[in-house]
């Protein structure tokens, strides 16, 4: 039994819309880009993660580039298991043995349909997973931000990914009520690029629009602590030669809104379906923000402001899910009534 043991890897994964996150053996050992580049003739892989994200809007005819899950479920099979299939033989090749039993625990938007979450455990299961656990997105934030998940306390995480919003009430080990909406950093990313074309004239790509996010992207209008404007390069539409000009973070704001707007609706939503109790709970506990969109500005004052109850931007957002991934593997027998079997 020992020696099985031994050579049984274990995986936490956070497979995500935009990246996907793998901790082994407490390190996070995977923290790249979800996307692959294929050579559209042969069929072959030319990149993965990081690498296959600098060719994305540069590809020749020849070179494609996909992205393989879109709004949290997976929309391309193949490419889904190859990219899985790289980044565990990234890991292995840390590995001083062959390729051991791998024992995974993928975690999933908690608002995917029973063959969505089938297609992401065969995924998995092609790409060398011996065991696979499911486990809803918000409920591995919540552990993974330190929420005893086990208490009977009602905790609400909003967590904002890639691809999908996932708003969760969690009480005794279990999802009470949920919202999971199809609008997160994506649609934030193409509202930029839209707000772009139409407001200047500007043609940009996905990176240049991420690039906007990360460097101005806000909830409000107005900052405390406002970033610089940013320079941005892109093709002036009239006259189809690259042009730059400066973004604000107040323009950004602007673009932003009707998203964020939606997400605030489905906030609301969740919290009008809570029990009494929880939400009693909940007017004590407040609400966690985790993931990627988390981290645009002021969005927990605006969060805080429409709900008058106190919101907390969890540390290290982007890593919440793999964190509490990867507590829930440690202790799969504890832990069981958390997992989805399909």
């Amino acid at each position: 039994m020992g020696i099985f043991n031994f050579l049984t890897q274990e995986l936490a994964i956070d497979l995500g819309t935009a990246n996907t996150l793998i901790i082994y053996k407490d390190k996070l050992v995977v923290d790249e880009p979800s996307i692959i580049a294929r050579d559209r003739r042969t069929g072959e892989i030319l990149a993965v993660g990081t690498e296959a994200q600098k060719m994305h809007g540069k590809t020749h005819e020849d070179i494609k580039t996909i992205r393989p899950l879109k709004d949290g479920v997976i929309a391309d099979f193949e490419a889904a298991e190859q990219m899985i299939s790289h980044f565990i033989k990234m890991i292995n090749k840390k590995s001083a043995f062959g390729s051991p039993q791998l024992r995974m625990v993928i975690c999933i938007p908690s608002g995917i349909t029973a063959v969505e979450k089938r297609a992401v455990k065969e995924s998995a299961e092609r790409a060398g997973g011996k065991e696979v656990y499911m486990i809803p997105e918000p409920m591995a934030a919540a552990i993974g931000i330190g929420i005893d998940v086990s208490a009977p306390m009602g905790n609400m995480i909003i967590d904002i990914g890639g691809g999908t919003t996932e708003i969760a009430v969690i009480a005794l080990s279990g999802i009470v009520s949920d919202e999971s909406i199809r609008v997160a950093g994506d649609d934030f990313t193409n509202d930029i690029i839209e707000y772009m074309r139409r407001q200047h004239n500007l043609m940009i790509g996905d990176r240049t629009a991420e690039f906007i996010k990360v460097e101005v992207g806000a909830a409000l209008p107005e900052l405390e602590n406002p970033p610089e404007d940013c320079p941005v390069n892109g093709r002036d539409l009239m006259t189809g030669i690259p042009k730059q000009i400066m973004v604000s973070y107040s323009e950004i704001a602007l673009a932003l809104d009707k998203s964020i707007s939606k997400i605030e609706e489905a906030v609301m939503k969740a919290l009008e379906l809570t029990p009494p109790e929880l939400s009693a709970d909940i007017y004590q506990t407040g609400l966690y923000l985790t993931g990627g969109g988390a981290l645009l500005r002021g969005l927990d004052k605006r969060i805080s402001s429409k709900t008058k109850l106190p919101v907390y931007v969890a540390e290290d957002p982007l890593r919440a899910v793999v964190r509490g991934t990867a507590i829930a593997l440690k202790d799969i027998k504890n832990h069981k009534t958390l997992f989805n079997h399909s």
